[in-house]
């Protein structure tokens, strides 16, 4: 696996992201109904388009992680369901690490997900009851320890 920094953001790309992304979801986000992950579609599709940094983690040359990165915050951190477990969001998160990263949100309801930001360095911060878009799913805010 290899890490690169997404340049252009080609629909093909943009697509096998968008994939990426709900398999992720699904495999971790069990708290999601298929409505909501619908609902999300629009809302991931504008954020792989315009944040300002996004890095893939490629097996042979195709997209199977990606995180988003907007000045010190990991906007988003994605790996497809079948590559869970290998380290491809230990290499994105460690690359973010030295491209600045400091914070990121993760959903309360993840409990992997803090695991991994807490194995990694990470300690909450804060946390809100209602997510970016008010909807009831808890946000916990981790700054890097």
């Amino acid at each position: 696996m290899i890490i690169e920094e997404a340049g252009t953001r080609p629909e093909a790309l943009i697509g096998s992201l968008l994939l990426v992304w709900e398999s992720s979801v699904r495999a971790t986000h069990d708290f999601l109904s298929e409505q909501d992950i619908i609902m999300l579609r629009p809302s991931v599709l504008e954020a792989l388009r315009h944040v300002p940094l996004l890095l893939l983690c490629l097996d042979n040359e195709r997209p199977v992680a990606f995180l988003g990165m907007e000045g010190e915050h990991v906007e988003m951190l994605f790996v497809d369901a079948a590559f869970r477990g290998f380290g491809a969001g230990s290499l994105l998160l460690h690359a973010a690490l030295k491209r600045g990263a400091r914070s990121v949100d993760v959903n309360e309801q993840n409990p992997q997900a803090l695991g991994f930001y807490l194995h990694m360095g990470f300690v909450v911060s804060g946390r809100s009851a209602m997510d970016d878009q008010g909807r009831p799913f808890p946000i916990l805010h981790l700054r890097l320890g």
